[in-house]
């Protein structure tokens, strides 16, 4: 099922079809199941004994992506990033709209001066190529306003790592579909948000309309266990399992609710992990905000490589986080917010 989810293309906006398969997979198992006008899925469910708060389990389905915004005589395509892109990435990347292939093109290197060899190609400076002889040609597959994204494979590797676009925070989605099946005391509130790679709209608009008192949110966060550098560079790990943030760029985490979490975790042997950088951000800045405020927690399956073509995660923490997501909602009625 996640190589599915991240097959499927879900730039921000247009998230249609990560969407369609979310609920296909949730509606047996949810009392309701609503989507809201910015497009969030909210699949409630009823909890085994009557409780007052709210709570919410949330992951965004969107991923970064490229929308068209000119078409060029010669038929190449101008575009802008959806969401945070790192340029010396996407030099001659695959990318897709629907059925159309492109190819993120540039000067070629033989005929590029030695001040541009020693620059970082700029992204107004790209095109995409879909192999069109002209403007009128390439209108008759895309449109400015399209989207693409990238036209990478899932693969499994060495002893147990994933490679896929889109794992941020395609996995997040596949985690709470598992949970979903589960009966907890607590009704809960199980949500898949719109439009977070760019500025957690989904989640701003969804934190207003359900005023939780407590939200999980299952994201995909930066690891830097890479040849070069030094150990407390390293952010998170792949491997060591789920990791837990105590501030990030948007959001100071409920210290109550993460040492109720860390507790549990060490209680039942789930590893974990601190993450080691004030940095990112996810839909929890948006969500403890909210008209009332709230308490909130993520659990985050650590990538290298995030928001790029080969993201690459490990299944271990995949099931760690899993674990752990499953003993905080059937040990939630312990916790109290204040």
């Amino acid at each position: 099922m996640l190589k599915t989810l991240c097959n499927l293309d879900g730039v921000s906006s247009n998230e249609d079809k990560v969407r369609d398969f979310i609920i296909e997979k949730i509606t047996p198992y949810a009392t309701k199941v609503e989507v809201d006008t910015m497009g969030n899925v909210i699949a409630f469910k009823k909890g085994k004994t009557k409780t007052e708060r709210k709570i919410m389990v949330c992951a965004h389905m969107d991923e970064v992506g490229f929308i068209i915004t000119a078409i060029n005589e010669d038929g190449s395509l101008k575009f802008e990033e959806v969401g945070g892109l790192d340029e010396r990435t996407l030099l001659t990347q695959a990318v897709r709209c629907e059925n159309t292939f492109g190819i993120l093109g540039i000067k070629a290197v033989h005929l590029q001066s030695k001040d541009e060899r020693q620059t970082t190609v700029k992204m107004k400076n790209m095109y995409i190529d879909i192999g069109a002889k002209d403007k009128k040609e390439a209108e008759k597959v895309v449109s400015v306003g399209d989207y693409f994204t990238f036209d990478s494979s899932y693969e499994e590797f060495g002893n147990g790592f994933i490679c896929a676009k889109a794992l941020d925070d395609r996995v997040g989605c596949y985690e709470i579909i598992n949970a979903i099946k589960k009966d907890y005391d607590e009704d809960i509130y199980f949500c898949f948000t719109t439009q977070e790679e760019v500025g957690l709209r989904g989640a701003s608009a969804l934190a207003h309309r359900i005023n939780p008192n407590i939200c999980i949110v299952l994201e995909c966060t930066t690891a830097l266990d890479i040849p070069f550098t030094k150990e407390h560079e390293k952010v998170t790990r792949l491997g060591r399992g789920v990791a837990l943030s105590v501030i990030d760029r948007r959001t100071i985490y409920d210290k109550n609710l993460n040492k109720f979490v860390m507790n549990l975790a060490k209680k039942n042997g789930v590893k974990y992990q601190l993450k080691q950088a004030v940095a990112g951000g996810n839909d929890a800045g948006a969500i403890s905000i909210n008209a009332s405020g709230c308490a909130v927690c993520v659990l985050s399956v650590p990538s290298r490589n995030i928001h790029s073509p080969v993201c690459v995660v490990h299944k271990d923490d995949i099931k760690e986080t899993e674990k752990l997501l499953d003993l905080i909602l059937e040990n939630l009625s312990e916790f109290k917010e204040d």
